[in-house]
C-alpha cells in the first residue's frame, strides 16, 4: 500500500469526516479510525506537520484543495465539500465542532480501576494499588514502585494436601507475582523512559507490564515496542477505556522464574502498601482462602461506565 503524505492524509480525513476541523482534529481523527497507519514516518508532532502542510499548499498551490475558516483556532476544509455552502455558514459549523465537549481526560489513578478489571478477568490476578505517597522515601519512588501489583494464587485449582506439600517444599512457582506500571500514554517521546521505568520496577515479579489507555499506531513505533519486549520481556498492555473487554495485550510478558528477594525487601520497607501485599498474600496462602476484600474491587462493567459518564 502506498504511503500517504501528510497533505493526502488531511484530504483523506477531510474527506471521510465531512466537517471542519483543526490540523490536531484532523490527526485525532486519522488515530481513531486507524488511518494515521497509512503515515509511514510522524514524528512527534504530527499535527504541527499538517497545519505546516496545509497553509504552504493554501499560499503557494493555485488548485488547492483545501479552505482555511477563520475560527478560533482555525479550522481547514475541502472546497469541494464547501461547494455552496456560504463562507459564515462554514464558521458557524467550524465553531459549534470546536465548542462540543472535549473527551475527558483521566488521571492515571482514575484509570486503576480498569486495570485491576483486566488483570483479574484475563490475568487471573488480585491486585493492589502501590501509593507512592506512602513511601517513606519520596525520591525513590519513580523507578522503585509500581502502580499495581498483582498475585495469582492456585488455591483454587489444587487440593489442600498438594498446597501443604508446596508451602512446607518451598515450591518456586506456588504464586505467580504481577507488576504493572501504568501511563496514560505512550508516544515516542515518552517511551525509553516509561519502559526502562517498568523494567526498573518490575525487577522484582515474575511477569512485568507496562500499561497505557493510548499507544501511538505507527509502524516504525510497534517495531521499537517490539524490539524492547523482545530484549527486556516486559510486555504491554493497551487499556480500552470505552469498552473495557477490547483491553489486550500487544506483547507478552516474559515469565521471571526467580523473584528478586533483595528488591522485595527493599520495597516492603520502603512502602507499607507493598508490605501489607505480601502480608496478605503469605495469609491468603497460609489459610487457602483468598480474602479478595483486602485486595483492591474488581468493578463490574456497569460501576467502569459509571466513571466514563462521570
Amino acid at each position: 500500500m502506498r504511503k500517504l503524505t501528510f497533505r493526502d492524509l488531511a484530504i483523506k480525513v477531510l474527506e471521510k469526516s465531512n466537517i471542519p476541523l483543526t490540523a490536531e482534529g484532523i490527526w485525532e481523527y486519522a488515530v481513531a479510525n486507524n488511518m494515521d497507519i497509512l503515515k509511514q514516518s510522524i514524528g512527534k508532532t504530527p499535527w504541527r506537520t499538517i497545519k505546516s502542510r496545509i497553509y504552504v499548499d493554501i499560499k503557494n498551490n493555485p488548485d488547492t484543495p483545501f479552505i482555511k475558516i477563520d475560527s478560533k483556532p482555525k479550522t481547514f476544509y475541502l472546497k469541494k465539500l464547501a461547494g455552496d455552502i456560504e463562507l459564515k455558514d462554514l464558521e458557524k459549523k467550524a465553531i459549534e465542532i470546536i465548542e462540543k465537549p472535549k473527551q475527558k481526560k483521566y488521571s492515571e489513578r482514575e484509570v486503576h480501576p480498569f486495570l485491576v478489571y483486566f488483570a483479574n478477568t484475563y490475568l487471573d490476578a488480585n491486585c493492589k494499588t502501590i501509593k507512592h505517597e506512602r513511601s517513606s522515601k519520596k525520591r525513590y519512588t519513580k523507578w522503585l514502585h509500581p502502580d499495581i501489583v498483582g498475585v495469582n494464587f492456585p488455591i483454587e485449582d489444587w487440593s489442600k494436601e498438594v498446597l501443604d506439600f508446596g508451602l512446607v517444599a518451598g515450591r518456586g512457582n506456588l504464586i505467580t507475582l504481577f507488576s504493572f506500571e501504568l501511563k496514560l500514554e505512550l508516544n515516542f517521546s515518552n517511551l525509553r523512559e516509561s519502559y526502562f521505568q517498568a523494567v526498573s520496577n518490575s525487577s522484582w515479579s515474575n511477569y512485568g507490564f507496562l500499561v497505557a489507555t493510548k499507544v501511538l499506531r505507527d509502524d516504525e513505533f510497534e517495531y521499537e515496542l517490539a524490539r524492547l519486549s523482545t530484549a527486556f520481556g516486559i510486555g504491554i498492555i493497551k487499556l480500552d477505556i470505552d469498552d473495557p473487554d477490547s483491553s489486550e495485550v500487544l506483547f507478552d510478558a516474559r515469565l521471571k522464574e526467580d523473584l528478586d528477594w533483595e528488591t522485595i525487601n527493599k520495597l516492603a520497607q520502603e512502602n507499607r502498601d507493598f508490605k501489607e501485599f505480601i502480608v496478605r498474600v503469605k495469609n491468603d496462602l497460609t489459610t487457602k482462602e483468598i480474602r479478595k476484600e483486602s485486595y483492591d474491587k474488581v468493578l463490574e462493567i456497569e460501576a467502569l461506565e459509571k466513571i466514563i459518564k462521570k
